[in-house]
Order: C-alpha cells, then sequence, then structure tokens
C-alpha cells in the first residue's frame, strides 16, 4: 500500500500515468522469472498459475505463447527450408485485384511475401525476429522489410491496400491488432488470413501428427472470428500438395514452436520418432522425395468505407 500511495501522489492523470509505468515494468519483470523458470525446468505451469492467481491452461496460454512466438529466431533457416509455400488460387482469392500496395505482416522468412512480390503490386513485409528478416530480405529482395510487430505496425495511416497474415494470426493479440490493421488500410481496404493445414485424412499425415502429440498438442483455430471494423468476412479452402525431400520434412518438423522450445531431450527423442516413422511407415520408406497433402484455409474480411 506505502509504494501505490507514493505512485497516487497529488493524484489525477499523472498519478495514472504513474501507475500504468509500473505496471508494465513489473509485468515485464514477471514475464522474464517465468521465461527462467521454464526454461531451468523450476517450476511446471500449474504452480505458475497458481502464483498469478490464474489456473493452469491460463498461464500456459498467455507466457508459452509469448516464448513460442519469439523461438522462430532460432530456426529461421530450418523455417525457410521446411514450411510450404501457398497455393497461387489462395493468394489471388486474399489480394483483391484493384489493391496496389500489400503489407505481409508477421512475414517470417517471405513464403507468401515471395508470392506477392512476383505481382503489380508494391509489398511491405513487417516482421520483429531479426533473423527471420535476414531470410525474408534473401528470399523477397524487392519488398520493403520492416522490424515491427502487429501491435504497432510501423506503417502511416492509409497507407496500403490489403494486409494479410500468413501463419501468424494466432501469435497476435487482436484488440491491439485489429485497430491497427484498420488504421494503416485505405477506406475499404481487405484484412486476408491464412493458414496452411496438414491433411490429417492421408494415413501417414495422421501417424507423423500422432507422433507429434504425444509430446505436445497446439490448437489453432483457424477459422477466427473477425471484429470491427471489418465487415462481409468470406471463407476459403484450397485442397493441394507440396513436394519435399525428407530432409525438408525434418525441417518442417523442427520449425514447429513448441518443438524448438522444448528440453534438448525431449527435442531429440522427437526427431527420432519421426525419422523412425519415415523409415519404417509402408508410405514412406525408402523414399527421398515425399508429397505432403494440405488444407489452406483462409479467411476475407473488408474494412467499412
Amino acid at each position: 500500500m506505502k509504494i501505490v500511495k507514493e505512485l497516487e501522489g497529488s493524484g489525477g492523470l499523472a498519478a495514472i500515468a504513474r501507475m500504468t509505468e509500473a505496471i508494465a515494468a513489473l509485468e515485464t519483470r514477471r514475464t522474464e522469472l517465468i521465461e527462467q523458470l521454464r526454461s531451468q525446468r523450476r517450476a511446471s505451469w500449474e504452480e505458475i498459475g497458481q502464483a498469478c492467481g490464474m489456473t493452469r491452461q491460463g498461464a500456459s496460454r498467455r507466457w508459452s505463447r509469448q516464448a513460442h512466438a519469439a523461438s522462430f529466431g532460432a530456426a529461421a533457416a530450418a523455417y525457410r527450408r521446411g514450411r510450404p509455400p501457398y497455393p497461387e488460387s489462395a493468394v489471388d482469392w486474399l489480394i483483391p485485384r484493384t489493391a496496389r500496395s500489400v503489407l505481409d505482416l508477421g512475414a517470417g522468412t517471405g513464403k507468401l511475401t515471395q508470392l506477392l512480390v512476383d505481382r503489380d503490386v508494391a509489398v511491405t513485409a513487417v516482421e520483429p525476429l531479426a533473423a527471420m528478416r535476414e531470410e525474408l530480405v534473401a528470399a523477397a529482395p524487392s519488398a520493403d522489410v520492416r522490424d515491427g510487430w502487429a501491435e504497432a505496425i510501423p506503417l502511416e495511416n492509409k497507407a496500403v491496400d490489403a494486409v494479410v497474415v500468413a501463419q501468424a494470426w494466432h501469435w497476435f493479440d487482436p484488440a491491439k491488432a485489429l485497430p491497427e490493421i484498420a488504421r494503416v488500410l485505405t477506406p475499404g481496404g481487405t484484412l486476408g488470413l491464412v493458414w496452411n493445414v496438414r491433411d490429417h485424412s492421408v494415413p501417414w499425415v495422421a501417424e507423423l501428427d500422432r507422433v507429434l502429440h504425444r509430446h505436445t498438442r497446439q490448437e489453432i483455430d483457424t477459422r477466427p472470428s473477425v471484429g470491427t471494423p471489418f465487415r462481409e468476412v468470406e471463407r476459403l479452402e484450397v485442397r493441394w500438395e507440396h513436394a519435399l525431400t525428407r530432409d525438408e520434412l525434418l525441417d518442417l518438423v523442427a520449425s514447429r514452436s513448441y518443438v524448438i522450445t522444448m528440453p534438448r531431450r525431449d527435442r531429440d527423442e522427437l526427431m527420432h520418432q519421426v525419422t523412425e516413422l519415415l523409415d519404417s511407415h509402408l508410405d514412406l520408406r525408402g523414399r527421398k522425395k515425399l508429397t505432403m497433402p494440405y488444407v489452406t484455409r483462409c479467411t476475407r474480411a473488408r474494412l467499412a468505407p
């Protein structure tokens, strides 16, 4: 209470500003302590949740998400090698023909950016992780690559006609990201979200997922709601196949956020199990080249003019 009284001072807006700054600093420090506890395996999510007055699920969702989102920098090259591109028909659907400028938000290593720069549009790509931006610049040198976050986009108001988010929306805070996206879009501009999802109806893909989910399960909403000020929400699914090598499939697994953040022994065991699947499954063994079936799920919404 003494600290609160000191922050309040004479009260008013200045007191609120001082409290807000102090809370932000404390929250940053709490996040650092939680990351230390988890990296050193000194506390479970159950224990961290209790300490924070939250459930285990609530604590895990809040802080493991932050750690996983930041983890990709450590595996940027594997991400570039292993992750698939996106089908042209999906990109055509996401980008209006009238668009002259597009922002790839959370662009990663440029899997979607590469497809955008082949179109007759000016492309800006925003990515917060330096290691990913290095891969991105190499993949799409003609794009305007910038450091930034979805919650604080480094663009002027009404700067682009379309914003696309590939395989990244689940890392954003929608309450902050949606107003920012609306700010940088021209009136009537389009927001497009896209995910590549492995097709589990194929037996060997279902078996691969069973191996991955023995260690952890990452549930992603690939049909998210898009709130105000967006409207006219539409959906599209595209089924397609991606050719890849055995090594690229291993890179695909290694670039998953939950795999990157695993303790070393658990990660090695998982990769061993995936290798065993490649060596033993009737549809896979002896093959150097594979075909991964995907369902690409797209969401498109329009900003009110």
